[in-house]
């Protein structure tokens, strides 16, 4: 059991309008009260952060899991939150299939994987089934070389197709 922040929004398009610090500070803070949000409600799953770079703002704070570390880290949040790695993002971010994954294991922070893949010619998410043997392959050697993923596990973001018209995808 545990409840994923997908931040998607965290970051910004240009300098001129923003202060990182603040803006950095803020989510640190939103965190924290989550995390301690948790414990007052006797919530006892994993809370993870899920990567995602330039997805809908072009600099993401939560760009890859190295940043995302880094982030909790700095903000003293790394012994309440774990990573939710979808390799897909970590294409996009222009790494390789298994890199989040296999540095979020071992730094100890791999909580999930959202097992997604992507058209690498898109430059977007597309939340594809992984069809390629050697990268689930390389990502399945770091889950059985951390013992599992409790309490996390896999999982895929399954959902209708834009292009389906067909009334029983629309409802």
């Amino acid at each position: 059991q545990g409840f994923v922040f997908w931040g998607g929004r965290e970051g910004y398009q240009t300098l001129l309008n923003t202060d990182v610090k603040r803006e950095l500070d803020h989510m640190g803070s939103f965190f924290k009260m989550a995390a301690e949000y948790k414990k007052k409600i006797g919530f006892t799953g994993q809370l993870l952060i899920e990567p995602k770079p330039k997805e809908p703002m072009k600099h993401q704070y939560d760009y890859d899991a190295q940043t995302v570390i880094s982030f909790l880290k700095t903000y003293g949040l790394d012994k309440d939150y774990k990573l939710n790695i979808e390799p897909n993002h970590t294409t996009l971010a222009g790494h390789g299939y298994e890199h989040d994954v296999v540095l979020a294991s071992k730094l100890g922070m791999l909580g999930s994987i959202d097992s997604n893949t992507g058209s690498p010619d898109l430059g977007w998410d597309t939340d594809q089934f992984p069809m390629d043997i050697k990268n689930t392959a390389l990502v399945m050697k770091v889950v059985i070389e951390q013992g599992g993923l409790a309490p996390g596990g896999l999982n895929f973001d399954c959902k209708v197709r834009r292009e389906s018209i067909d009334p029983k995808d629309m409802f």
